[in-house]
């Protein structure tokens, strides 16, 4: 081999390792920035006068959490799952609470989780993705009742 080729080679592989550099460096970004909550109040400036009509407004009610997640349509349709307020799995797994069979499930497709008096779905890096109203799900989302999510051929809500 040349020396020409020897070092049109070396260019390239570092080239390579730059590209997966780069590639790591923008998803852990993305990942970061998927995880930041979101503000959802207004802070208070110090020279703001606390006025009276904020401490008399009444707190907001308090929701109950869904007690269960119902199969509406694909081969499972019918199918009721208990939740008891704990974390389920979602996927092709033997392990997962709602084991679907389906080929456009991945085996650990995705979890529905509480936190307060909600409900959250996150997309467990599934092949063919999770869909919430017919929009992809990217990232972890709060699921009200009533709210479709469709995994392959299996649609599923959430009742209280």
């Amino acid at each position: 081999m040349s020396e020409l080729a020897i070092t049109a080679l070396r260019f390239g592989l570092l080239a390579l390792l730059w590209i997966f550099v780069f590639s790591v460096v923008t998803s852990q970004g993305r990942s970061l920035q998927i995880a930041r909550p979101a503000r959802l109040t207004r802070r208070k400036k110090k020279d703001e006068p606390v006025s009276s009509s904020n401490t008399d407004t009444p707190l907001p009610p308090t929701r109950a959490l869904a007690t269960k997640l119902v199969v509406t349509e694909g081969p499972l349709a019918g199918r009721t799952i208990q939740l008891g307020g704990q974390p389920l799995l979602i996927g092709r797994a033997q392990d997962a609470g709602l084991v679907l069979e389906d080929d456009y499930a991945s085996g650990r497709h995705a979890r529905l989780f509480p936190q307060g008096s909600r409900w959250f779905l996150e997309d467990l890096g599934s092949t063919n993705g999770t869909f919430v109203q017919g929009n992809q799900l990217t990232r972890t989302m709060a699921i009200d009742p009533g709210t479709p999510v469709r995994i392959g051929k299996t649609v599923m809500e959430l009742k209280a």
